[in-house]
């Protein structure tokens, strides 16, 4: 490869993993910012208390960062370690969401209905003074999504052990106006068929950015890979 090809892929990489690097640090401060300021919206899901919109969303920023800086730096130093550390780090990201794609789509109904019950379980903790964060994180969906409860409003009857709903679901909310309340008052769809109904709506914008994210990635493994097979043959770097 001419050296006037390996410096535009040099500086394609570059810019590539700038951008990258840069998501990442939106993504943390994001993520630190919720952590800090929305500390008492915490997860739905019982058994993963620390499953958090903030902690993922910090994890996720983290790899993002780490990544793009072995990316930006071993296009800049020509460095063949960085640059198959690069390698390795992004390869394994996407064999792990293949993974994770393929076994979601294989045990969808499986996945679905243990969602719904570690739900329905959380539901049991909405009124104990530990878990505000739970508590706050469903009302705010059932006031955003005009939703009530995982499948319907009587999952709150269960969980409560009395005919009560938060009174989040209400269509006309006021003070204590879950307490009682007649089934027509009430918001009558739950909230994971809410969810559904969005990701099916959505699924062509969903495809899109999953599509979009995959050939990201595939050129950031060309793009190292061709570097580091270039270097190594040189043994010495080319002149920029």
């Amino acid at each position: 490869m001419a050296p006037g090809c390996l410096c535009c892929v040099k500086y394609m990489m570059f810019l590539f993993n700038l951008l990258f690097w840069l998501c990442g640090c939106g993504l943390l401060g994001v993520g630190v910012w919720l952590s800090v300021a929305q500390g008492n919206f915490a997860t739905f899901s019982p058994s993963f208390p620390s499953l958090s919109a903030a902690n993922l969303i910090i994890t996720l920023g983290t790899v993002v960062m780490l990544t793009g800086f072995l990316g930006c730096l071993g296009a800049v130093k020509e460095n063949k370690c960085l640059l198959l550390s690069f390698f390795i780090v992004l390869l394994i990201i996407l064999l792990v969401e293949l993974i994770l794609l393929v076994l979601f789509f294989v045990y969808t109904d499986q996945v679905s209905e243990n969602a719904k019950q570690d739900l329905k379980d959380g539901l049991r903790l909405y009124d104990t003074q530990d878990n505000i964060g739970l508590r706050n994180a469903w009302n705010i969906i059932q006031r955003e999504w005009h939703c009530c409860g995982v499948s319907g409003y009587t999952d709150w009857y269960d969980a409560l052990k009395e005919k009560r709903v938060p009174d989040r679901c209400c269509k006309n909310h006021f003070l204590d106006c879950g307490r009682n309340s007649s089934s027509s008052s009430l918001w009558s769809q739950g909230c994971y068929e809410r969810v559904e109904e969005w990701l099916d709506d959505n699924k062509h914008l969903l495809g899109t950015i999953v599509m979009g994210v995959l050939v990201i990635q595939l050129l950031g493994l060309a793009f190292s890979m061709t570097l580091y097979q270039q270097i190594h043959r040189a043994g010495k770097k080319y002149s920029a």
